[in-house]
């Protein structure tokens, strides 16, 4: 009798219930805008990583309506005149064999508008960040966050981090890559190896490699393994982001030495190099559009920074912003006067030769 009443009650308001056609419609439209921004990524980016991690311009690089959020900006996104800040996020795992890992190299590229000279800026991997949903965190976790469980999502990733970078530096960020060691190891390679310049020994805590002071020529399995360390250096996780600078400012040598920049047919080659190693958001946009930039730069000799934090917060290990230097760097950053703040900062600058 129960059965019989819930039937005849379904039918009297089964008229009521709305259509799941517009539903359906949405869901599938999602879908594909998903899908197609997955295949950007992973396809397309390869144009623009390796020109953000050369640290030369490249173009603003996210559609033309004004981006919503903490990425909203008073300057036309369509605008390649202004300042250009490229993020890029080391990874070791995701690739072949995805695994879930934190981020822990975190490098913005400061392009200033007057096409000078590239910044390499560090974003320590400790460093306290607000991370939407997870409340106070390192910065590394934020990669981890936003790919989440049980598959890995590299581009969910990049967009958490993205989206915390901007949060705490206040500049649009107007284009990003992922690089993992194995796309590191390729491009390391396709240009006959990378001159690192050391100012210390280093050991490797993975191979117990010895890479001695000076400057040394690394092969792919070289620089990966010596960017992988930091057990060993005095000041740990801030000498690898120093030496992940020196490795960039070498890879800078060696493209310039092959006539890469300026040479679309061998870019496109020694960036395919990477493989699956490398994704972008590039948005999709056109490697002729991408190199027009090159022209602009007035050296490409990159200047190494850091950004100032202070000592270790309690029991948790996390860096806050140094209270003085670090608002005083970001501001600079923000008005685009990095130049002003190295003159007035020259102890601040990390070597990379």
């Amino acid at each position: 009798m129960i059965e019989d009443d819930l039937r005849a009650t379904f039918v009297r308001h089964e008229p009521l219930i709305p259509s799941t056609g517009p539903l359906r419609v949405a869901i599938d439209r999602l879908a594909a805008v998903r899908r197609r921004r997955r295949q950007r990524f992973q396809a397309a980016g390869v144009t623009l990583a390796l020109l953000a991690a050369l640290g030369v311009g490249v173009p603003q690089l996210r559609p033309d309506p004004p981006v919503v959020g903490s990425l909203s900006s008073d300057r036309p996104a369509g605008a390649q005149s202004g300042a250009l800040n490229v993020l890029l996020l080391g990874v070791d795992g995701f690739g072949e064999q995805p695994s879930y890992r934190l981020a822990d190299s975190v490098l913005l590229v400061h392009i200033p508008a007057d096409r000078s000279r590239p910044y390499l800026i560090s974003l320590p991997r400790d460093l306290e960040v607000s991370i939407p949903g997870r409340g106070i965190e390192k910065l590394n976790s934020a990669f981890y966050s936003g790919a989440a469980e049980p598959r890995p999502d590299l581009d969910a990733g990049y967009d958490l981090t993205r989206r915390v970078v901007a949060d705490l530096t206040g500049v649009r960020v107007d284009a990003g890559a992922v690089l993992t060691f194995a796309g590191l190891r390729r491009i390391t390679e396709a240009v006959d190896g990378v001159e690192v310049c050391l100012p210390e020994e280093v050991r490797s805590w993975h191979t117990r490699r010895t890479f001695p002071a000076g400057c040394q020529r690394l092969d792919g399995a070289g620089a990966v393994d010596l960017l992988r360390q930091r057990r060993y250096l005095p000041d740990g996780a801030f000498d690898r982001d120093r030496n992940a600078q020196r490795y960039v400012a070498g890879l800078i040598r060696a493209a310039v030495a092959r006539d890469v920049l300026s040479n679309p047919v061998r870019l496109t080659a020694l960036l395919s190099a990477a493989g699956k190693g490398l994704a972008v958001d590039d948005d999709g946009l056109p490697l002729t559009r991408l190199v027009a930039v090159l022209p602009e730069l007035k050296s490409v000799d990159p200047v190494g920074l850091s950004l100032p934090v202070g000592p270790p917060a309690g029991n948790a290990s996390r860096l806050p912003l140094d209270p003085e230097q670090g608002p005083e760097f970001l501001a600079a950053l923000r008005a685009d006067r990095l130049a002003q703040w190295v003159a007035q900062h020259p102890g601040q600058v990390n070597p990379v030769r």
